[in-house]
């Protein structure tokens, strides 16, 4: 993992160098759709070469599609293998041969059709620098002998570029990508299981299902057995969807359009939804005719919080659970429904956890988030234990740790400890310890508790201060001590206001 991370600094500083003037929304597709080429020329590379050892004793044909098929790796044409494209690089028609292999990708990979980058030839692009962020791109090692482990080096370089690339645009590339931290603590904390379903209808470039499919596999359970599905409005992220799934060898179904409006799984049950929908988007419209979807309530215009929250209930199966990233607001918000709406939310049982995240841990906003955790049937869940009308509330605001200037982040101790409490009181399984409430971390609170507090849902309402350790002071003499203080420094500013008027008065100004 640390190779791969200065494998990925390497590459980004010199890459970044290579962008000169060129806008970094514009760049990144030249760039992750380079990588992508990399990634897919030498997959196909591997497996051709072990085609072609067997071929006189198996018949095997190196150049057959459906032998590629059959390995879930994508066949590459002759004109758009790496190798040949590396040979061209310093030659002026270099953008159109990307451009051709691009297309010839797409022909022969209907899944990809309309996805990839096409617009290496257009004469603003600088095709030196091009020819040289090839022989960058292609200084990428692979490790030999099919352990599958090399392999996964570019998948994690396109994901430190994604990152990178959000960093650099600002607010506008933070729309399609979720901090790494978050979407660990989400998919740690909902753990997700083998032959089951998961579902993000704002999937942005797909990170949810990376780390889902991950997680999976750290849990010792094949690749590619969970089914996916993904729906994404804007064109853009939906190719990077696309691309970063498939640089993973991740099948999955992502469909383009308005989630809220269009819904293009109508009838999909699953039983995770793992989702980082754009916070308090007011520019929004629903499908009213959707009943089912709006039960508890017509969400407001001008914040789209509580329509992807009943969106997302809509999609669990008897036994499903969320996990949705929200704005801070979405936890105690009167405007209109809302506040009606979160109450028939708890009333029903539907939320099951709520975290406060700390602040700065996303690119492209310094709005305050937090964590839902909503889940279906949970008395009649054979996996969980009978919290039935009882919220755990965790207050995280105070972990965390600054990466760069403007940017902090949930280390795996941060996530562990979070996830862990979550477990321990949600499972039936046997922990180390049992769930206890933790001043100033943690609490378990029952509908009770949030009726009095008006169905708000902000953890820092019903956990218990953390006590401050004695110091074995006196109060007398702690308050003695502070009195002298504060004369201490009373006497000072005095001391410096009349040395300011003696100055000055020397100088002739009069007060």
């Amino acid at each position: 993992m640390t190779e791969n991370l200065e494998l990925e600094k390497t590459l980004w500083q010199a890459a970044d160098k290579l962008r000169n003037n060129m806008d970094a929304a514009e760049y990144k597709h030249v760039v992750l759709g380079l990588i992508f080429l990399k990634y897919i020329s030498d997959a196909f590379d591997e497996l051709y070469k072990e085609l072609k050892a067997t071929e006189n004793e198996t018949g095997a044909d190196p150049e057959d599609k459906d032998e590629y098929t059959a390995e879930r790796v994508f066949y590459v044409p002759p004109q758009a293998r790496w190798k040949w494209l590396q040979g061209r690089a310093k030659l002026p028609t270099i953008g159109k041969d990307i451009d051709d292999a691009m297309d010839a990708i797409e022909k022969d990979n209907p899944t990809l059709k309309g996805v990839l980058p096409k617009d290496y030839a257009r004469p603003a692009l600088d095709k030196q620098r091009l020819g040289e962020l090839i022989d960058l791109i292609g200084s990428i090692t692979l490790s030999k002998g099919g352990n599958g482990k090399g392999k996964d080096v570019l998948g994690f370089v396109f994901e430190y570029f994604l990152g990178q690339f959000a960093d650099a645009e600002g607010k506008k590339g933070g729309q399609f990508y979720t901090p790494q931290s978050i979407v660990k603590i989400l998919v740690d904390m909902l753990a997700p299981e083998p032959e089951k379903r998961v579902y993000d209808g704002a999937c942005g470039s797909g990170g949810m299902f990376v780390q889902s499919e991950r997680f999976i596999e750290m849990h010792e359970h094949r690749k590619g057995k969970i089914s996916i599905f993904g729906q994404e409005s804007n064109p853009t992220t939906y190719k990077l969807a696309k691309m970063n799934l498939a640089i993973r060898g991740i099948d999955a179904k992502i469909e383009l359009g308005d989630t809220l409006m269009n819904d293009k799984f109508p009838e999909l049950k699953v039983d995770y939804v793992i989702a980082n929908p754009p916070f308090n988007v007011s520019d929004y419209n629903i499908n009213k005719a959707e009943t089912h979807k709006w039960k508890y309530g017509i969400p407001p215009t001008g914040n789209a919080n509580y329509a992807w929250l009943q969106l997302f209930i809509s999609k669990l199966a008897p036994y499903g659970t969320a996990g949705v990233v929200l704005a801070n607001g979405s936890m105690s918000s009167e405007i209109a429904t809302e506040g009606q709406i979160r109450k028939e939310l708890i009333e029903n049982d539907l939320v099951d956890c709520m975290v406060s995240l700390p602040s700065q841990l996303f690119y492209n906003t310094q709005i305050p988030a937090c964590l839902w955790f909503l889940a279906r049937n949970k008395e009649g869940n054979s996996k969980f234990r009978n919290r039935n009308n009882e919220i755990l509330f965790i207050d995280a605001r105070e972990l965390g740790t600054m990466i760069s200037r403007k940017q902090k982040e949930l280390s795996d101790k941060d996530i562990a400890k979070i996830s862990d409490i979550y477990h321990n009181w949600r499972s039936k399984e046997k922990f180390e310890t049992d769930y206890k409430d933790i001043a100033g971390f943690c609490k378990s609170a029952n509908i009770q508790d949030v009726r009095k507090n008006n169905y708000i849902l902000t953890p820092g309402r019903y956990i218990d201060f953390k006590e401050v350790a004695e110091d074995g002071v006196a109060f007398d003499e702690k308050m003695q001590t502070l009195s002298a203080t504060l004369s201490a420094q009373m006497q000072k500013a005095y001391e410096l206001d009349e040395t300011i008027k003696l100055n000055l008065s020397k100088i002739g100004y009069e007060l």
